[in-house]
C-alpha cells in the first residue's frame, strides 16, 4: 500500500524529494527574478542620475560620458540586467498564457532570441563608444 502525500499531491514523488514543481526549476526562477530585479535598481538609479548630469549635452559630452570606463562597464550590466531579468518576466507570461506546447516553446525561443539580440546589440553599441571604434 502506498503512502498518499497530502502536503503535495501534484508532486511525483523525485519532485518532493528534490524540491522541485511541475516546472522541474524549484524556486531558482524566482530567486533570479528577485535577483536580476535587485541589482536593476542601483544601476537605474545610477543611469537615471548621469542622464540627467548630460542632459541638454552635446553629442559630444555623451560620448565622453561613455567613455568613462566605469560608465561603459555600469551601461553594459545595465544592459544584461534588463534584458536578463525582462526575459525571465516575459518567460512567466508565456508560459502561464500559452496553453499550446509548441507555440509555447516557439514564443520563449523567440523572447529569448529577442533578449540576447537586444543586449548584444546595446553592448556593441557601448563598445564602438567607449573604444572610440
Amino acid at each position: 500500500m502506498t503512502e498518499q502525500h497530502t502536503h503535495a499531491p501534484m508532486r511525483s514523488s523525485l519532485g518532493r524529494a528534490i524540491g522541485l514543481g511541475s516546472a522541474k526549476e524549484g524556486v531558482t526562477h524566482w530567486w533570479r527574478q528577485r535577483v536580476s530585479a535587485l541589482a536593476l535598481v542601483p544601476l537605474t538609479i545610477w543611469f537615471v542620475i548621469g542622464v540627467i548630469g548630460i542632459a541638454g549635452a552635446d553629442h559630444a559630452t555623451f560620448v565622453a560620458w561613455v567613455r568613462n570606463p566605469m560608465t561603459a562597464i555600469f551601461l553594459i550590466l545595465l544592459l544584461i540586467a534588463t534584458f536578463y531579468h525582462t526575459a525571465l518576466g516575459l518567460q512567466v507570461v508565456i508560459e502561464d498564457y500559452l496553453e499550446r506546447e509548441w507555440a509555447r516553446l516557439a514564443t520563449l525561443l523567440l523572447m529569448r532570441l529577442l533578449c540576447v539580440l537586444f543586449a548584444v546589440r546595446g553592448i556593441l553599441a557601448v563598445l564602438k563608444l567607449a573604444l572610440g571604434a
